[in-house]
């Protein structure tokens, strides 16, 4: 060990040197978020800066949620060189930066942290509202924008004044489904609801499902089951749901565990109808339950038959792209990156974003987006309420019919 007199000067050199590189490579502001040093302009993010406009993408690329991210990265991937293409923000491109944020709480969190301290201007994520309820305080506490592209729970708004989304609210759309079953069937009585226990969407979820059963319809709940986002085994529910011989099943979970269900319960026997949540509206769910996801049922809050310029563009790029059509995920991922883009333009004409900080194009990015600006999206058009709630009018039932080979397939609109 060296004498402490050495060490003691070793580090005062050490601590001078440090100083003085930090000098020359210039402090951060005083104010500036963690992570933003050396940006007192938004300048690695904003327009002037000859660098492109950071906009950070956190949703599930992996785990068993991926099915649902994966269509969340398709559709902001296309946004980005969609509005690219024109200009991006006034003249200054945008670009994604990605983040895997897994299927559980923890890799959300890791995920926006670091965006957070990133010079994303904003975060379009998570893909569950599980997630959303453990990662988007860190943005909100931060200042950060958020756009949630798929997290339709009752209280995502009111976590606080930076969270937003355009996906809507499940208590909204949820309904449409039971109605359409109700058409289809009018004979219908007896209901069994299955619902993923451990997902916030799921049980929030079923709990617009079963008021809208037992209280708008007036119909018999017969059986209540429930199951895990992970399980793979579903004959202990799909037997307890035969039993209880319902001529409508609702299943809410995620595309794999709920594409499962959906197969083991035709499997065994039952041929009644059955309404899918959100959780399985993705057409990745079609390799899941195969040729038993025929018929099934899913309320919707986005139609590519939507008759609109930017749709019509929207549904052509995702078609060459994929050689399928978009699902509603894949659409509102596409909204979730336009709408701060175009609220980014209008920021920029009021005052340009290349002389704000970081933390000042944050906040006029998030107040922007709260003004009641109108956006026409893939979804329609839409607009927030000072709470973050999106304003939107137009939804949809589709009917899931599958292809002759059993793996692929399509939603069918109803009219």
């Amino acid at each position: 060990m060296l004498p402490l007199r050495i060490t003691r000067a070793k580090f005062s050199l050490l601590m001078i040197v440090a100083i003085l590189l930090a000098a020359c490579a210039g402090a951060p502001a005083a104010n500036a978020p963690a992570g933003a040093a050396n940006t007192p302009a938004a300048g690695q993010a904003a327009a002037g800066s000859g660098n492109p406009i950071s906009i950070g993408i956190a949703v599930a690329q992996t785990s068993n949620v991926a099915l649902l991210g994966q269509e969340e990265v398709i559709g902001a991937k296309l946004a980005e060189k969609f509005f690219n293409d024109k200009g991006g923000v006034n003249g200054t491109l945008i670009k994604l930066n990605l983040q895997d944020t897994a299927g559980d709480e923890a890799g959300a969190i890791n995920a926006f942290q670091n965006l957070i301290n990133a010079d994303v201007v904003g975060i379009v994520g998570p893909t569950l509202s599980q997630q959303a309820f453990a990662a988007d305080p860190f943005a909100e506490k931060a200042g950060v924008p958020v756009m949630a592209p798929s997290n339709t729970a009752k209280g995502i708004p009111q976590i606080g004044k930076y969270i937003s989304r355009v996906s809507a609210p499940i208590a909204r759309v949820a309904p449409n489904a039971v109605a359409a079953a109700l058409k289809i069937n009018p004979n219908i009585k007896t209901v069994a609801v299955a619902f993923a226990q451990n997902d916030a969407f799921s049980k929030s979820e079923t709990a617009t499902f079963q008021q809208t059963i037992t209280g708008t319809n007036g119909l018999t709940l017969a059986t209540v089951q429930t199951f895990q986002t992970t399980d793979t085994d579903f004959t202990t529910q799909a037997t307890n749901i035969l039993n209880a011989k319902p001529e409508l099943v609702i299943i809410s979970g995620l595309a794999t565990d709920g594409g499962n269900l959906i197969k083991q319960l035709r499997d065994l026997g039952y041929t009644g109808l059955i309404i899918g949540g959100n959780g399985v509206n993705t057409p990745n769910v079609f390799p899941v339950c195969q040729k038993e996801c025929e018929g099934v049922l899913i309320a919707q809050a986005y139609s590519p038959e939507l008759d609109t310029e930017i749709n019509k563009q929207f549904v052509a790029a995702y078609t060459a792209d994929q050689k399928k059509t978009p699902g509603q995920l894949t659409a509102q991922a596409f909204a979730g990156v336009q709408v701060l883009v175009e609220a980014l333009q209008a920021v920029d004409k009021k005052s340009p974003i290349k002389d704000m900080k970081l933390a000042d194009l944050r906040t006029a990015l998030n107040d922007e987006l709260l003004s009641g600006m109108k956006f026409q999206t893939p979804l329609g058009e839409i607009s927030f309420d000072p709470e973050g709630e999106i304003n939107q009018s137009q939804f949809y039932v589709a009917q899931i019919k599958m292809d002759a080979d059993g793996k692929t397939g399509q939603f069918v609109y109803l009219k």
